[in-house]
């Protein structure tokens, strides 16, 4: 596979910028111009895929899930989304505030209370406002933010990150594409996926901030008596952009990280006070008897289509999610890739499926059954009504009924903008690195110009009433993407299947080295094994030994007619490349990598600030896949030559079981 290169992804990519911001701004003016003959031209394409379509958005997002399960729980869960030496660059509670807070965290603000409440007043089946109603409200409720939702974002981003930090491609969405049409890629094929992607991005995350803002201004009306306004919504969106653009020239490791961590407490204390201010019993009987329920009814509530029963209920609420998290999962499942390198698919899946599904479970749980508790046990129909009236104020309708109302909204409040900011700076982060062939260290003006572009496109369209149509493209956008998935689901596996096979043929028995050829003592080895020796001691070690083990080897194969190059990549890196046409090349290599000196060497070291003197130097063998995790300083020059021919011995077996 065709290896990123570090200069052209460092730059933009013309055909992707300027085709995406054409086409937006030529769909802007559409929905400008005309909002109600968008909204009714997008309206009728929806209208066409629920009435035709719903049962393969069905399939197609339970084949997700149940592929992201069984690649967590296979083999396959052993393989890493990076050479295999790399560890994870975020800590897990950093990364789960991450995946939360670009996940779905607004969407729990807005439904938390609004949805269970929806369903128990006007439920698929049955009878309106019964406790059965009730059971069922919650278990529509956690089956449309549970498990699937996770399972979509989590394929996308299985399949970009393995791409691209295991097989060095650029991460961007093209690169999901890659088993299917290989190198073209790179042409216009992958431009018209990034386009894609962009523009589903920048309006889907400009719709919700558009229909967000909606929810803070009935907040703010709620609490303080602000005036409902579009004036007042389009101030709060250059607020919560200015925001975005603050955040996001700051960087993912700072802004956006800060953020998520931020809102993640957040949202823990406000749902601890939930559970102690309500009914607390009461709400955690409710938790468990409702996760039972869920994973009672998982597969007969996934295949359900109400194919028997002829309603509308399934496209304004199941095919819909199904839709928006679809349209949604290039952006989500692209930051998720972001900040998952490092960690194995089985840590992969099982943290990004089961964490935030289950956080996200709890908090309908608690928020739900509270407000239905309110409702049917103390006869709270004020609460009713104002779900009915306005969803977007049922959270602080909620909260005003809870001791300490005041205070659980205005941390609401608090979360709900912030939310809104770290969507808004992950989204442009996201576009950016789409533009820039997945490089994220791009100059300051694209970050601005995404992070800004996003909120003028909100405000417009609020402006011109144009973000129902808008919403409704996006959504129907889902149904090509999901098509592509599929495909691209399927190149996941099969390049899976090759990474395996090649795992099993480094198992492989070959003949093994014999101590003689080292021609050193066994004082020799001993020495190897406890001396720490320094930076320059390995250095010295690859130019005199390494250097002219891998100049007679590559002369070797040469003679054998074999493309084969030495490369001395820096002073601490030295390779042997063996190509080998349209199969898969062999690389050998070596590196001078530092580590600390273990505590014993010097017990009273400080670990906070390790110096040189602390640390020591190993000269490690690295193949395509990555670090083997052994040092051959210290190796004489024949010992190096027979581990070269021994990994290249395996490198045959490989080729030999793909063929």
């Amino acid at each position: 596979m065709q290896k990123s290169d570090t200069n052209e992804t460092a730059r933009l990519n013309p055909p992707v910028f300027f085709t995406s911001a054409g086409l937006i701004i030529a769909l802007l003016i559409f929905a400008v111009i005309s909002p109600k003959t968008a909204d009714t031209s997008f309206k009728a394409l929806q209208d066409a895929i629920v009435d035709n379509g719903s049962w393969f958005y069905v399939l197609a997002v339970a084949i997700m899930l149940i592929t992201v399960l069984f690649l967590g729980l296979s083999r396959y869960g052993d393989i890493k989304l990076g050479p295999d030496h790399a560890t994870p660059d975020y800590s897990k509670i950093t990364w789960f505030s991450m995946l939360f807070s670009a996940g779905m965290g607004i969407g729990l603000m807005f439904f938390g209370v609004a949805e269970p409440v929806m369903h128990y007043v006007n439920p698929p089946t049955g009878t309106p406002e019964t406790i059965a109603a009730a059971k069922e409200s919650m278990n529509i409720t956690f089956f449309h933010w549970g498990l699937h939702a996770w399972g979509i974002y989590a394929i996308v981003a299985l399949i970009l990150a393995f791409f691209s930090y295991r097989h060095g491609l650029p991460l961007t969405l093209r690169s999901a594409l890659y088993p299917i049409i290989g190198e073209r890629i790179y042409g216009p094929i992958g431009h018209a996926v990034d386009v894609f992607a962009v523009i589903g991005t920048v309006f889907g995350v400009a719709t919700s901030l558009g229909y967000g803002v909606l929810q803070v201004n009935s907040g703010l009306n709620y609490l303080f008596g602000t005036t409902v306004s579009v004036s007042t919504q389009v101030t709060l969106i250059i607020f919560v952009s200015a925001l975005a653009v603050i955040s996001v020239t700051t960087g993912l490791d700072k802004g956006i990280r800060r953020l998520s961590e931020l809102n993640m407490g957040l949202a823990i204390i406000l749902l601890l006070l939930v559970l102690a201010l309500g009914p607390t019993v009461y709400l955690l009987q409710d938790f468990v008897q409702n996760v039972g329920s869920y994973a009672s009814g998982l597969v007969q509530k996934t295949f359900n289509l109400y194919a028997y029963k002829k309603t509308d209920w399934i496209g304004g609420w199941t095919i819909f999610y199904w839709g928006w998290w679809i349209a949604w999962a290039p952006f989500v499942g692209l930051f998720i890739a972001r900040i998952s390198r490092g960690r194995t698919i089985r840590d992969f899946t099982m943290g990004v499926l089961l964490v935030p599904a289950g956080f996200t479970l709890m908090w309908m749980s608690f928020f739900g059954n509270s407000a239905l508790h309110m409702i049917i046990n103390e006869h709270m129909v004020s609460l009713t009504q104002a779900v009915s009236k306005d969803a977007s104020t049922a959270l602080f309708a909620f909260l005003q009924h809870l001791p300490m109302g005041g205070f659980l909204s205005i941390i609401a409040m608090i979360m709900v903008v912030v939310f809104f900011v770290t969507s808004a700076d992950s989204g442009a982060m996201v576009v950016d690195m789409l533009c820039s062939n997945g490089n994220n260290n791009t100059p300051l003006w694209q970050r601005i110009f995404w992070a800004s572009g996003v909120g003028v496109v909100a405000a417009i369209l609020l402006l011109a009433g144009g973000l129902k149509a808008l919403q409704t493209m996006t959504i129907a956008s889902a149904l090509p993407f999901s098509i592509i998935l599929l495909i691209a689901t399927y190149g996941l596996i099969k390049a899976l299947r090759v990474d395996l096979v090649k795992r099993d043929s480094l198992q492989m028995n070959v003949m093994p080295t014999s101590p003689a050829i080292n021609n050193t003592g066994w004082k020799d080895r001993l020495s190897n094994i406890v001396d720490y020796p320094s930076e320059e001691v390995v250095n010295r070690f690859i130019e005199k030994t390494a250097k002219p083990a891998f100049e007679e080897v590559c002369q070797e194969l040469q003679n054998h007619n074999l493309q084969t190059n030495v490369q001395r990549i820096d002073k601490n890196r030295i390779q042997l490349v063996v190509e080998h046409g349209e199969e898969i090349d062999f690389l050998y290599e070596i590196r001078n990598r530092s580590h600390v000196k273990p505590e014993f060497i010097n017990p009273e070291a400080s670990t906070e600030d390790v110096g040189e003197d602390m640390r020591y130097h190993r000269a490690e063998v690295h193949l395509a896949e990555g670090g083997q995790d052994y040092d051959v300083m210290g190796w004489s020059k024949e010992a190096l030559i027979h581990d070269i021919i021994d990994h290249y011995h395996k490198h045959m077996h490989f080729l030999h079981v793909l063929r």
